[in-house]
């Protein structure tokens, strides 16, 4: 196990440094920063001073180093657009991101599997015919429609739900704050977490259900169902441990694919956090929040990886002999 885990801090390591290279590639050629932090009618000699206080008259080797060594302490830059450290921006924002994404990957995670598991009890049942028919509408729309059809009827016809914003919240350190606590936070944070996490929920529920349907069909399966054991124990202690093996990698990387890709959603929301802080970038081509956003996806995925690799070999114990 300590081998294994070596060997993928290694090789996360080497990915980061890759993703690190492109982001300082983006931050060095998709456009001039000094354009970006002075106004029209700076003189040449003022853009030279700002552009020796950065750094950028240095050679491209140097600047790498030198960016590298921020991101290691932290140091991210300051944003173009708002005058303001790049890594407070972030922080102001991660806690409502974090909150967003950990609510809609429970949601996902636990209505998936159990949805999943019933389906794959009762294949023929209507309610199974039922769930596979919303599964491929949940599949098939986009993200941004299912948002605008929930705030349409849970908003503005049934008036349940707030249609946009961040309610409620509580304080809990300067940068950080939870609307977990309060009825007004739950409310505004249910509709944008239904959204998120529907695809994440629809595939899991029809992946558990093809993976379940397939070990039911095994022979230990049959032996046990034969010997007389009791159907909960088959089903829950060994079909469905035997079944989460392989959905395990799915679930990791759709866990980091409800913060990658949760833009959308703050977007239809306008939820504050980091997603649509990075689309605010894009749109104003603010490099050093582009590259960051960037580097924190890359080390999200990285991350969920090598717990994703640690937990199979926890589940699943003919792995650690491959591994070894």
């Amino acid at each position: 196990m300590i081998a294994l885990v070596i060997r993928r801090l290694l090789q996360s390591l080497a990915v980061m440094l890759v993703v690190s290279l492109l982001a300082f590639v983006m931050f060095r050629y998709a456009g001039d920063p000094v354009n970006q932090m002075v106004g029209a009618e700076t003189t040449s000699a003022e853009r030279q001073a700002v552009r020796e206080s950065l750094g950028l008259d240095q050679p491209t080797l140097v600047q790498f180093a030198r960016y590298v060594g921020r991101v290691v302490t932290l140091d991210f830059g300051v944003s173009y657009q708002f005058r303001q450290p790049v890594t407070k921006l972030l922080a102001e924002r991660l806690s409502a991101t974090l909150e967003l994404s950990f609510v809609a990957a429970l949601i996902s995670l636990f209505a998936g599997i159990v949805l999943g598991v019933y389906s794959a009890l009762n294949p023929r049942g209507r309610i199974s015919s039922l769930l596979q028919s919303v599964s491929l509408v949940g599949v098939s729309l986009p993200t941004f429609l299912i948002g605008i059809l929930l705030i349409y009827i849970f908003s503005v016809s049934l008036g349940w739900l707030p249609a946009f914003g961040r309610n409620g919240l509580i304080p809990v350190t300067e940068n950080w704050s939870t609307g977990l606590l309060t009825i007004e936070g739950w409310k505004s944070l249910l509709l944008p977490a239904i959204t998120l996490g529907l695809f994440q929920m629809t595939l899991i529920m029809r992946l558990v259900r093809s993976e379940m349907l397939e070990v039911l069909r095994t022979d230990f399966i049959k032996f046990g169902v034969a010997r007389g054991l009791p159907r909960a124990r088959l089903y829950f202690r060994h079909a469905l441990k035997n079944t989460l093996v392989p959905v395990i990698t799915v679930v990791g990387l759709q866990i980091g694919s409800i913060i990658a890709f949760s833009i959308i959603t703050e977007t239809v929301f306008q939820w504050p956090g980091m997603g649509l802080l990075f689309l605010q970038a894009v749109q104003n081509v603010d490099i050093p929040i582009i590259s960051t956003y960037l580097l924190l996806i890359a080390l999200l995925f990285v991350t969920v990886n090598l717990i994703v690799d640690l937990i199979y070999n926890l589940i699943d114990p003919r792995l650690k002999d491959a591994a070894s």
